[in-house]
């Protein structure tokens, strides 16, 4: 394969962008970075191969947060299609080395304990409206999670069908490895399951294929506004 002079670095994203798609890759957040990257190059009236400068200025100049941290992940994006490039011109440049320092970098979790737990709980109880399904739903999602493990998106898609009460197994389908497993639930997760059941009846069909967890609207509950529920309770109780 050779780059062409005439082609703009856009049409060579998207060309890297459907060989990787093809080939199975979840490149939603990637490819909006690598798009967004594309075009700020060919809006400067950059030709020829791509250089260190031209990267570095996107990384830096266009990053919405200004840290080091931000700019290393931005560069860890880039660096697949930058080979991509490179297999097509030689000539390509492109920053060597972790040079804004390493893109991943873990925060201690905080362990919660069983008493935090209880009253972050105890919490979602007091939500408005009193004994409707938001308080009730908020109850069981940070329950559910602190009960199993589940990550808050697999908690968020869980179908109806895949809550077997009587057996005590929760199914979680696409997992992170593209992979389902079975949860085997605690008695007492078995009976808070059965109360957010009858509350979430009152709310919407109990269908298979309906989501477990609605908001109070009745669609899915969007990833952020729990996040901000859950804040905002861990802001109340100190």
């Amino acid at each position: 394969r050779v780059m062409t002079t005439t082609r703009t670095l856009l049409s060579l994203a998207e060309d890297y962008l459907a060989e990787r798609r093809a080939l199975g890759f979840d490149l939603r957040i990637p490819g909006d970075q690598i798009t967004a990257f594309a075009r700020f190059v060919d809006a400067t009236g950059h030709t020829g191969p791509l250089t260190t400068r031209i990267t570095l200025d996107w990384v830096q100049g266009q990053a919405k947060y200004a840290k080091p941290l931000t700019w290393a992940r931005r560069l860890e994006v880039l660096r697949p299609f930058a080979r991509y490039l490179a297999s097509l011109d030689p000539a390509t440049e492109f920053p060597q080395g972790a040079i804004f320092g390493r893109s991943h970098r873990r925060l201690a979790p905080h362990i919660y304990s069983e008493q935090e737990i209880c009253d972050l709980l105890a919490a979602t109880r007091r939500l408005a409206p009193h004994g409707g399904l938001r308080p009730a739903t908020y109850e069981m999602i940070f329950g559910l999670i602190a009960a199993t493990g589940l990550r808050l998106s697999e908690a968020l898609h869980l179908r109806c069908g895949d809550v077997d009460l009587d057996q005590g197994v929760l199914t979680v389908r696409n997992t992170k490895f593209r992979k389902s497993r079975h949860v085997p639930l605690h008695p007492t997760v078995v009976a808070a399951l059965n109360r957010y059941v009858v509350v979430r009846a009152r709310h919407g069909a109990i269908d298979r294929d309906t989501l477990l967890f609605l908001s109070s609207s009745g669609g899915a509950l969007p990833t952020r506004t729990v996040h901000w529920v859950f804040q905002r309770l861990r802001g109340e109780l100190g």
